[in-house]
């Protein structure tokens, strides 16, 4: 059997387990003993067998589109477990005192960053992604792995993929202390707590991130850096859209001016477990659309996760269900997507990771227009950013 070794970026307020905290056995449920903020960044690299990741992405899931990424997520899940060696960005600094201040401090997030630069200047897009509610270390590894060879799948005829498939998108995940039990009346409100404080965690690492591009722009003004031409997108699916709610108002409080700097090109919200009018004007998501160039909803009305979230925890309507309560108020730069008539499965919440609706994350990706006819969408409710996956 011809072996592959898959290889993803990680960044993780998780408490890691084993004795080497640069080489972990793995990361666990609660939060990192240096702080709900601390943040260690990583690669970990997973063995999985060739011929079976195929099987999975030439799967037919839907009714339109290929690629059975939940199945492979599950597979990649249990060879993190068998065979994943974590390799963590050591770190130099005094917590004392603020990294600012510390000319000679050895970060983590820079040697990441870098690694990630050189990626890019061979032609490759990032992918950041955030996971949702009831997800342990090696199922989000195996979702983001899953995401990533989906994404950089290429059939016969696509022409999305600007490069060789390997290299036109690298995945980025975070990961926040999920319960990772199937428990779902004490689990869900847990995860909830947890991922209200892993916001500023994400924030931090995000702010880190503007810091680092801003050097890099320097370097590009005194003819030191040349940037690349890729992009950088964000990735939230169901409580990670809660989690990204709080990130939000930690950025906010510390960025100069009235504005989010604009980090992402594109911002998916997929089955995203927050309210229905979170995106609208003064809401917590209100000010989203400043992050990126474009931010894209997807919902599904079938979604029985969402089903749960309103009724048996007692919430109001969520957007990963119906989509936004009122349409006309997003932000120009916000489409809406029903995936309602292509998911498919038992729950029908991951499928951002199948067919025909990863395909349209693709499509955006390699910057299909919105009413581009390869897209297979459908204009509904009479508003131009309003659609549904025919």
């Amino acid at each position: 059997m011809l072996m592959d070794k898959l290889n993803l970026y990680y960044a993780t307020n998780r408490k890691h387990e084993g004795a080497d905290r640069w080489a972990p056995d793995r990361y666990g449920r609660k939060f990192s003993d240096d702080g709900i903020e601390n943040l260690r960044f990583g690669r970990v690299e997973v063995q999985a067998t060739r011929s079976v990741i195929d099987k999975h992405l030439n799967a037919r899931k839907d009714k339109v589109g290929t690629g059975d990424g939940v199945a492979l997520s599950e597979y990649l899940s249990e060879r993190t477990e068998k065979s994943a060696k974590i390799t963590a960005y050591k770190e130099d600094i005094n917590r004392d005192m603020s990294e600012a201040v510390q000319p000679n401090a050895v970060l983590g997030s820079k040697g990441m960053y870098k690694d990630l630069k050189e990626a890019m200047d061979k032609a490759c897009d990032v992918v950041v992604l955030i996971h949702g509610f009831n997800v342990s270390w090696e199922e989000a590894v195996g979702s983001a792995l899953a995401l990533e060879q989906m994404l950089c799948k290429k059939r016969r005829g696509d022409t999305t993929c600007r490069v060789h498939p390997a290299e036109c998108v690298k995945v980025v995940l975070f990961t926040w202390p999920s319960d990772g039990l199937m428990l779902p009346w004490v689990s869900y409100k847990s995860d909830r707590t947890e991922a209200e404080g892993s916001g500023a965690a994400v924030a931090r690492g995000i702010l880190k991130l503007r810091d680092f591009l801003m050097e890099l722009r320097g370097g590009v003004r005194q003819r030191q850096t040349t940037l690349c031409q890729q992009q950088i997108h964000l990735l939230c699916h169901s409580m990670g859209n809660f989690l990204l709610q709080h990130m939000l108002e930690r950025m906010g409080r510390f960025t100069p001016g009235s504005s989010l700097p604009r980090i992402f090109d594109h911002i998916f919200l997929c089955a995203a477990d927050v309210d229905d009018d979170a995106l609208e004007p003064d809401h917590p998501l209100g000010n989203l659309h400043q992050l990126a160039r474009e931010v894209t909803i997807y919902h599904n009305r079938n979604d029985r996760a969402m089903v749960i979230s309103d009724y048996s925890k007692g919430q109001p309507d969520r957007l990963g269900g119906s989509g936004a309560a009122r349409p006309a108020h997003l932000h120009a730069k916000i489409q809406q997507v029903d995936c309602t008539g292509v998911a498919d499965g038992l729950v029908q919440h991951s499928y951002y990771l199948c067919g025909h609706t990863n395909a349209d994350i693709k499509q955006s990706i390699a910057d299909k227009p919105a009413n581009d006819s390869a897209r297979r969408r459908k204009h509904v409710g009479g508003l131009d950013h309003v659609w549904k996956l025919a």
